[in-house]
């Protein structure tokens, strides 16, 4: 079935019909959640949902022979987990904040007669995609990764709009943030992920590609179960605190990373740091999106975490794929959020 036939079989097409649907009542919401659920199975690329509500799964099921337990490729979805470290690493002093320039970081990486502009780069540009170097996503993306150095190849990029201007979409600018990770803390990313996000009960990052220096991919290739994306969707809602209220994440930095700064060209969605923010079902929505259909909603104001993970080998933008998980997120709005 094509996406635009089952969104209309599903009512799915748009937002308008959750936002004008009547409440649920509670006693008939897991009925409703499973009749949603049942609907969703017939999206040929649907791998997982799990939908929890103020911490509690209150749903979660496997499509097309998939469990919520198996490693999946978060693919994009992991820029969110790269910012989460950035916002430690500030907390923690090895960076000086967003503001701080990359070019003194990367030094050994820069060109032989860099751009003037590279000096502009901060931290902050390269988490919001603003950094105005060309991009290595889309048709870039294979040159970047075969080239034998993905650091000095990304610094080497033109610049093509001024640094802090349009939203200008690269994994390139995730991975230099890799880069910076392990160049300012001595370890790995992987091992940065484990010491500061393992306290998090559930989460857990099965494997991850590394660059022909050994860095990490940042924001891309990332393995992880469906209920270990929960689990680090679960820390930002509750303010960056696990359950047993330890704080991990500081909580003004989830605020900053939810603050819109620019606009993807490609959604109209709005972008902070490393996360996408609309409004779907009536309701404000901060979400991790991957290539194919790997998704984190938070929807903060009802208490909601939801993720959906998807085969990752298909696109999801322009064959309407993405906005029938969008529309499949609205009904879970209307229901789970009654």
């Amino acid at each position: 079935m094509t996406a635009v036939a089952l969104a209309a079989s599903l009512s799915l097409s748009g937002t308008g019909a959750a936002e004008t649907a009547a409440p649920v009542p509670a006693i008939s919401q897991e009925m409703e959640l499973s009749r949603i659920m049942d609907d969703a199975a017939r999206l040929s690329a649907l791998k997982t949902v799990i939908v929890s509500r103020n911490g509690a799964v209150v749903v979660e099921r496997g499509f097309n022979g998939h469990r919520v337990g198996e490693s999946a490729n978060i693919k994009s979805a992991s820029k969110s987990i790269i910012s989460a470290l950035v916002g430690i690493a500030i907390e923690k002093r090895l960076l000086t904040g967003v503001d701080q320039a990359i070019a003194p970081i990367l030094a050994a990486d820069l060109p032989a007669d860099p751009d003037p502009r590279l000096k502009a780069i901060t931290i902050g540009h390269l988490l919001s995609m603003q950094a105005g170097l060309d991009r290595m996503s889309g048709a870039n993306y294979g040159r970047w990764v075969s080239s034998r150095n993905w650091v000095r190849t990304a610094l080497s990029a033109d610049i093509v709009a001024e640094p802090g201007g349009p939203m200008l979409y690269s994994t390139a600018s995730t991975h230099l943030l890799s880069a910076i990770l392990t160049k300012v803390s001595g370890q790995s990313t992987l091992a940065l992920a484990r010491d500061w996000l393992g306290p998090v009960d559930g989460f857990r990052i099965s494997a991850w590609e590394r660059d022909p220096q050994g860095i990490y991919l940042g924001g891309n290739q990332m393995a992880m179960s469906a209920r270990s994306l929960l689990a680090f969707g679960e820390l930002y809602r509750n303010g960056g605190r696990t359950k047993d209220g330890r704080q991990i994440v500081p909580e003004a930095w989830i605020g900053e990373s939810w603050t819109s700064r620019t606009n993807s060209r490609f959604s109209g969605d709005g972008y902070g740091y490393s996360w996408f923010i609309r409004e779907i079902g009536g309701h404000r929505v901060n979400f991790a999106w991957g290539f194919g259909g790997q998704m984190l909603y938070i929807v903060p104001d009802l208490g909601l975490t939801v993720v959906m993970t998807s085969d990752e080998t298909s696109p999801s933008a322009r064959t309407g794929y993405r906005d029938d998980l969008h529309a499949l997120l609205a009904r879970i709005i209307a229901t789970a959020g009654a």
